[in-house]
């Protein structure tokens, strides 16, 4: 018997008496289920592991044949964007453009405010401030499920796959996925105005300080680094603040555990860092994060290194008034809707943007 689940989690058979159920009955039904905004569904995923030449319902079987009730999705690298930088959603929303005014100091110095007590009527200085409009360009998105009665009758033989909902499964990866790539690398048709963390215009690149990989350095390399790297993040920033998060390239990031030295064995690269770091920065709020978006591998795709891709670390100060990424619209869907009562369609749709970064001078790239 094919069912679904409904929002209560209660199980709902399709078919009745050998029918499907009334076509109003089916609409609300399917209304209830996949309309409106959803945020959760976990999406994994296997990037073409899967042999596609074997889709689909229609397979020899015989009397013997036990086919699994259970089946086995997709995986993919999945990491959440607001882990790495701060999201916010739904402000905004429907708008071509966002706008974030920045408030700069103009007008005299400190030192201008002496006043001279000897001289007649003096004038006295006038401190002053300004507004520069930061733009940041909005994309909308939208895209469609389509299923037919043929679809869900043939699925009922089958008794443990629901097309639909495993189509609306699909089209949320999509999304998700779509929006972390836009996350770290921005949007690959237009990287101008919509940029990446790992992409972001007017970010100085350091390429002194890692030339290889941190793993992979001797004691000696490794402690001319450790020496380095937060001072080279100071200079960009002219001393005003420290860094608080670390995105390192995934595979360096997973040798971190060999030791410093032959010297020190029980203590490993990542464990020294860590310690090193939070001994150091204000406050000792600092975060090492793996991230595969740091591999040529992967980023090439960006065009990052002549479009060979480069290996990339990001140090940056994690603040919302540094960096962020919006969605003014968040993940949504409409009701499901027919024409014809044979084929239902239901429209996903979302508004993005790239991540803005309001001050560059607050995150560096390592390159090599």
């Amino acid at each position: 018997m094919f069912t679904i689940k409904n929002s209560k989690g209660e199980t709902v058979s399709l078919i009745r008496d050998g029918k499907l159920i009334p076509e109003r009955e089916f609409m609300a039904l399917m209304n209830e289920k996949y309309s409106g905004q959803h945020n959760g569904w976990r999406l994994q995923n296997a990037n073409g592991d899967i042999d596609v030449t074997s889709l689909g319902f229609n397979y020899t079987t015989d009397r013997l044949t036990y086919i699994r009730a259970k089946y086995v999705e997709q995986t993919f690298y999945e990491i959440a964007p607001g882990d790495y930088m701060d999201v916010i959603e739904g402000e905004g929303a429907f708008s071509g453009d966002i706008i974030t005014n920045l408030s700069i100091k103009t007008g005299p110095n400190f030192r201008s405010g002496k006043l001279n007590q000897a001289g007649h009527n003096s004038r006295v200085p006038v401190a002053d401030a300004s507004v520069v409009p930061f733009h940041t360009y909005v994309m909308n998105w939208a895209l469609a499920i389509e299923f037919n009665l043929f679809e869900v009758r043939q699925a009922a033989f089958a008794g443990n796959w629901d097309p639909v909902e495993n189509k609306h499964k699909a089209r949320k990866k999509d999304f998700d996925l779509g929006i972390q790539e836009v996350s770290f690398l921005g949007d690959v048709d237009n990287l101008t105005s919509f940029p990446g963390l790992y992409t972001l215009p007017n970010v100085n690149s350091n390429l002194t300080v890692i030339t290889k990989k941190i793993s992979d350095m001797n004691a000696a390399e490794f402690a001319t680094f450790a020496g380095a790297f937060i001072a080279a993040f100071l200079t960009n920033a002219q001393q005003a603040v420290w860094p608080n998060q670390w995105l390192m390239p995934q595979d360096d990031y997973a040798g971190l555990g060999a030791p410093v030295s032959s010297t020190m064995p029980l203590i490993s690269k990542r464990k020294y860092l860590e310690d090193m770091v939070a001994g150091i920065v204000p406050g000792g709020k600092f975060k090492i994060l793996p991230c595969a978006y740091g591999l040529p591998s992967i980023n090439k795709k960006a065009g990052l290194g002549s479009g060979s891709g480069l290996t990339r670390h990001v140090l940056m100060r994690r603040d919302v008034d540094t960096v962020f990424l919006e969605l003014p619209v968040p993940y949504q869907t409409t009701q499901v809707g027919t024409l014809n009562n044979f084929q239902f369609q239901d429209v996903a749709y979302a508004q993005y943007t790239g991540a803005s970064n309001l001050k560059p001078r607050e995150i560096l790239y390592f390159d090599f």
